[in-house]
């Protein structure tokens, strides 16, 4: 598959990537990562050693959005999920009385 990554053009294929990585020691999980074979890899560790580019050339979404379409399993940092909305007092009441759904 063709993608651009830090403003260069690459022919990546899934088995070619898993050969990359195999024997590469993954880094503490802290953002974005991949999980290829059984260890979980930071994406920009991964995308330092497909492209053999600097870690600062390029964003952790080129390389999330390259191993997506590969059909690598790529998740969101630990820890990131959306935080709940609080209701006040108020709305929490209203909705204990059967009040109208909130809209939006």
């Amino acid at each position: 598959m063709r993608c651009v990554i830090a403003r260069f053009p690459f022919d990546l294929v899934k088995s070619e990537v898993v050969a990359k990585m195999k024997g590469v020691k993954p880094e503490p999980v802290t953002g974005e990562y991949v999980i290829i074979g059984r260890h979980h890899y930071p994406v920009k560790q991964v995308g330092e050693v497909i492209t053999r580019q600097d870690r600062r050339d390029f964003s952790a979404g080129e390389v999330t959005r390259a191993l997506t379409r590969l059909g690598f399993t790529c998740r969101p940092a630990p820890g990131t999920e959306p935080a709940a909305v609080e209701r006040t007092a108020v709305e929490t009441a209203s909705a204990q009385l059967g009040g109208a759904p909130e809209q939006g």
